[in-house]
């Protein structure tokens, strides 16, 4: 009986595994292969250079900058969340007046496309006429040359970064709905503050959603591509261009195809050693 339901399971399991074979794995070998070749975008004058791709990425300055600046804004992303997102997650569960308002602010850039929404804020961030400035103007500041100079210009993406807290907010949310409130009464017999059973009490007792929450908002910071792209575009001089918007320009700027192979190759590994990890804490919460 137990061979035929497993079976049965692999008769099921077959077209997704033969879509995952044709367009991950066959893509994967793909991308390795051209990563080892000195070619453009025509692939017809490929020329075999062995490791040399991978030895240039490692040692570009602009590429270790982007792969830096993916972990400062998943830094951000991540203590946003688990300050932020938890704060507000806590609230709107305690039922504060406007709870559906205040999810549908938060929650808001969740459900709808990024690209729209970064698109949006980096119109708003115009010197000239961007809204943002126009406020500035109201009150004698600025204007403030946001996509110009690299400190403004990071100062905007920590801010859109830290508005983009919907998803850290639904897994805090969906796991309040199933914590114990029995402990938080008895500290609240006790005469414990609410500062103090957020902090000592509730807050540790969520440690297993806190890993959950640092593992996805750190892949998610390797697929915030549309954020950047479409908000300051890596401006100023690629200052604030993160590892997809790298191989981007280089591949289809500079038609570098094999040199942007090898920098795809890095970062997939990379963010496939995250997503074991993030499956292996979820197996263990599941325990």
């Amino acid at each position: 009986m137990r061979s035929k339901a497993l079976g049965a399971a692999a008769l099921f399991l077959l077209p997704l595994l033969a879509f995952y074979g044709v367009y991950y794995l066959y893509a994967f070998g793909v991308l390795v292969d051209a990563s080892r070749t000195r070619t453009s975008l025509s692939f017809t004058d490929a020329t075999v250079v062995g490791w040399e791709n991978f030895r240039l990425v490692i040692t570009d300055e602009l590429f270790l900058r982007a792969v830096l600046n993916n972990l400062l804004f998943a830094a951000v992303s991540i203590a946003a969340a688990l300050t932020l997102g938890f704060f507000l997650a806590v609230s709107l569960a305690s039922g504060v007046r406007l709870r559906r308002f205040f999810f549908t602010v938060f929650l808001l850039p969740s459900l709808i496309p990024l690209s729209l929404f970064a698109t949006v804020f980096g119109r708003m961030l115009e010197t000239d006429d961007g809204a943002v400035n126009a406020l500035l103007g109201v009150v004698g500041i600025g204007p403030v040359d946001w996509l110009g100079s690299t400190g403004p210009s990071y100062a905007a993406l920590f801010v859109l970064l830290v508005y983009l807290v919907g998803l850290p907010i639904m897994y805090y949310t969906s796991d309040l709905a199933t914590t114990n409130t029995a402990v938080l009464e008895s500290a609240m017999i006790d005469g414990a503050g609410s500062g103090h059973m957020y902090r000592l009490i509730l807050f540790p007792m969520l440690r297993n959603t806190h890993k959950t929450v640092i593992l996805s908002v750190l892949l998610g910071s390797f697929r915030a591509f549309d954020v950047v792209f479409f908000s300051t575009k890596g401006e100023p001089g690629g200052r604030t261009q993160i590892t997809g918007t790298y191989i981007y320009n280089t591949m289809l700027g500079e038609n570098r195809i094999g040199y942007a192979s090898a920098a795809a190759v890095i970062v997939l590994v990379f963010a496939l050693a995250i997503s074991a990890l993030q499956v292996l804490v979820t197996r263990r919460r599941a325990r």
